[in-house]
């Protein structure tokens, strides 16, 4: 478990330094395997900001960049990256400096001409257009986010979160998210925890108009929930959330998965989102696999699954190896209009054996192998809820399926 120390300060406000935080943690149970800075490998970068671009005098290839970097003279560096424009922010490698590969950058000639460092294109950083879609994956880095010249290039693009990686025991299953190490955080510090509290708008439109839900073998799936969010506006997620993905090691899609990837992780609670054009007849049926079944899955691979085996179906078809991972329909695509949530609770053993037959261990499988409670379905599924309402992703319906089996 990989955990974000930005993120957990919005619901603990813990002051140690991070080691001892690590130490505190480790003797209370939960054991911290490494702390490490992102971006640490990087050094010497700064913001700058574009004055000038002319061709070089002596390179029909090479432009020559004034760029402000919050000294007293303007830098001059050679470029051969051609997207370079006048007013553009731009991170900066200055003399000394050193990029995400190792390189270090040295002040020195390009043919003829004094370049005093070096500018960033987007995998100098150590980044993707995951991370920023909008950069240019094959030029330099033009910051679209407010910085200023001079600023640390580090922190202007949020590249500075420190992550605490964490050795969860199968005992503590609570501690796999964000919300359960820092409940354990304020348990420890004696100060206050201050979880979410999702406030949902629905819209309108009643989900038992357009859903059904039945879970045919309560004994392994003892809770399914179901939610649904119409006319959905797939795009990429903001920022703060692409950070928080990236700290956590999971890279961001678009905003509908990286919701139930960022609610997986705070919450603890793994979840699927379905485009409802493909879930056959409109129903989601919880039951086990049937002799010969098979299904190809998100990584493209076909696989064959047997009775014992936990399936998300419709009508017609497995859409999910339950608990595991989801098959190749059951995704969200840029023309998607309505989308179903689906936050379930199964078995441990049963998922156990079925990842491990299937020569499969997913983030979901690795959770709920170490048994999570059923009383996580809802507030993780109002969570995602919250969240499609903050991003304008689209309009929640009104009304939560909730199928839950009898406990003992």
């Amino acid at each position: 478990m990989n955990l974000s120390m930005k993120w957990l300060r919005d619901y603990v406000k813990i002051t140690v330094p991070v080691e001892k935080f690590a130490a505190d943690m480790t003797m209370s149970g939960s054991k911290a395997e490494s702390c490490k800075r992102e971006g640490e490998g990087v050094c010497g970068l700064i913001i700058g900001k574009i004055l000038e671009v002319t061709r070089h005098p002596g390179a029909d290839s090479l432009y020559i960049c004034k760029v402000d970097a919050g000294r007293e003279e303007p830098l001059q560096i050679v470029t051969a990256a051609d997207n370079v424009v006048p007013g553009a922010m731009v991170p900066v490698f200055t003399d000394g400096s050193v990029t995400a590969q190792g390189k270090k950058i040295k002040k020195g000639k390009l043919r003829g001409e004094i370049s005093d460092g070096m500018l960033g294109s987007i995998s100098e950083l150590g980044l993707t257009t995951a991370d920023f879609p909008y950069a240019d994956e094959n030029g330099i880095f033009l910051i679209k986010e407010e910085c200023t010249p001079g600023q640390d290039g580090l922190s202007a693009i949020g590249l500075d979160d420190t992550v605490v990686e964490f050795e969860i025991t199968p005992n503590r299953p609570d501690c796999l998210s964000v919300l359960g190490l820092a409940r354990e955080a304020a348990a420890i510090y004696k100060i206050p925890f201050l979880p979410p509290e999702p406030k949902v708008r629905p819209v309108g439109g009643g989900i038992r108009t357009i859903l059904s839900v039945r879970v045919e073998n309560p004994a392994v799936c003892q809770r399914s929930a179901a939610a649904a969010v119409k006319n959905v506006k797939i795009g990429p997620s903001p920022r703060w959330i692409r950070e928080r993905l990236r700290a956590s090691g999971v890279r961001p899609i678009n905003n509908i998965v990286d919701i139930t990837n960022y609610v997986m992780l705070e919450y603890g609670q793994p979840m699927h989102a379905f485009d409802l054009r493909h879930v056959g007849g409109a129903r989601i049926v919880v039951r086990n696999a049937r002799p010969g079944e098979t299904i190809v899955t998100l990584d493209g691979e076909e696989r064959s699954l047997s009775p014992e085996m936990l399936v998300i179906a419709d009508e017609n078809k497995p859409m999910a190896v339950a608990g595991v991972m989801g098959g190749e329909f059951s995704g969200v695509y840029e023309d998607t209009q309505t989308i179903i949530f689906e936050s379930a609770c199964f078995f441990g053993p049963s998922v156990r054996s079925t990842a491990k037959a299937l020569g499969m261990r997913t983030e979901s499988s690795g959770r709920f192998e170490k048994g999570l409670s059923p009383q996580n379905c809802l507030p993780a599924l109002k969570r995602a809820l919250q969240l499609v309402e903050m991003l304008g992703a689209g309009d929640g319906v009104d009304g939560v399926i909730d199928e839950a089996a009898p406990q003992p």
